[in-house]
């Protein structure tokens, strides 16, 4: 996957997002001359989908710049690797105070995006061969919306209707349109024919069909209104009005092939989960891609550990864990040249 890399934040760099006694930590092992080469490992006591380890790389390609070549050495997974319970993902070996203020930075990025991209994997799954679409961003802060829908893709979702998202996987930005704008039109086929109108010719035709009226006969209205250029239509009914459910999708689809609309598609979104799109999947729903958000964004982060496990080459570790590296011969060494941005 292409990813764009940016320089990690001001907030990153300086500290200020760590857990403020790695900070004290620091001062203290300066104040007393000591900076011992040490070896940390990274694990999680689950498994999942690894996701944030390149955003990791991308830190320690900087922080580690003016790092002793000859002492520093990190190793890691890649982002989209499936990993064990315990398995060691990422590996640093070098001075501590190089590093060790960073890694409340590190274990977030991990926690965070391996949760999503898991959750995002757990959906990609139960819809294959039918792809999955992020529509998370809603759900969580404007400033991490790209890293939601990175994660997403990382999962195995086809695409992200952020464009700041779909940037760093190097993808174009996913979606449809809005309820608003054809609440603003006032029909849907006005809505629709704008939208052709309007947008650029590579943007795909999907239009939502549950304002007004029927989904059935909104299908059919918009598919007669724009022809071959429909690519699609996009169904969300809400809870109240019973949501979508197989049948309607089935008679969707039906009237649009009697009618001789066989090309458009069929996009389904609202409340989506795996258990939903087995659902579909199971009782033989035509559909044909799944839009999901709350169940990617709400994914609860997973939890990764920092230890020691050497100081100064001599095996150490606190108590309940074992002293020494653990072997993963899956790591990968990094080039933290390569991983710096501008």
């Amino acid at each position: 996957m292409a990813v764009h890399r940016f320089r990690p934040s001001h907030e990153i760099l300086s500290g200020d997002s760590a857990d403020v006694y790695f900070m004290r930590a620091t001062r203290i092992l300066e104040r007393e001359g000591l900076d011992p080469l040490v070896t940390m490992e990274v694990f999680a006591r689950q498994g999942g989908v690894l996701c944030g380890i390149d955003e990791a790389k991308n830190l320690l390609g900087h922080v580690l710049a003016e790092a002793d070549p000859a002492e520093t050495l990190v190793e890691a997974l890649d982002d989209g690797d499936e990993f064990a319970p315990k398995e060691v993902v990422l590996r640093i070996r070098a001075r501590y105070r190089t590093f060790g203020l960073y890694e409340t930075a590190i274990l977030g990025m991990l926690a965070q995006s391996t949760g999503w991209a898991t959750a995002a994997r757990e959906c990609v799954e139960a819809a294959a061969p039918q792809p999955v679409i992020s529509f998370g961003a809603r759900h969580v802060h404007p400033d991490i919306t790209d890293v939601l829908d990175y994660a997403a893709i990382v999962g195995g979702c086809v695409g992200a209707s952020t464009p700041a998202g779909a940037r760093l996987a190097g993808l174009n930005p996913t979606g449809t349109m809005p309820h608003a704008l054809v609440l603003i039109f006032g029909d849907t086929v006005e809505a629709a024919l704008a939208f052709d109108r309007d947008l650029e010719a590579d943007v795909p035709r999907i239009v939502l069909v549950d304002t007004f009226k029927d989904e059935a006969e909104e299908a059919l209205r918009v598919a007669e209104a724009l022809g071959e250029r429909l690519y699609g239509i996009r169904l969300d009914t809400p809870v109240e009005r019973g949501r979508v459910t197989a049948d309607l999708v089935k008679e969707v689809r039906a009237r649009l092939d009697l009618a001789g609309h066989r090309h458009v598609k069929i996009v389904v979104s609202g409340g989506l989960t795996p258990d939903r799109i087995r659902y579909f999947k199971e009782s033989g729903a035509p559909v044909d891609s799944f839009a999901v958000g709350s169940y990617i964004s709400g994914a609860a982060p997973i939890d990764f550990t920092g230890d020691i496990k050497e100081i100064d080459g001599r095996p150490v570790a606190k108590r309940g864990r074992i002293p020494g590296l653990t072997p993963n011969d899956r790591l990968r060494r990094v080039d933290l040249a390569a991983w710096r941005a501008g």
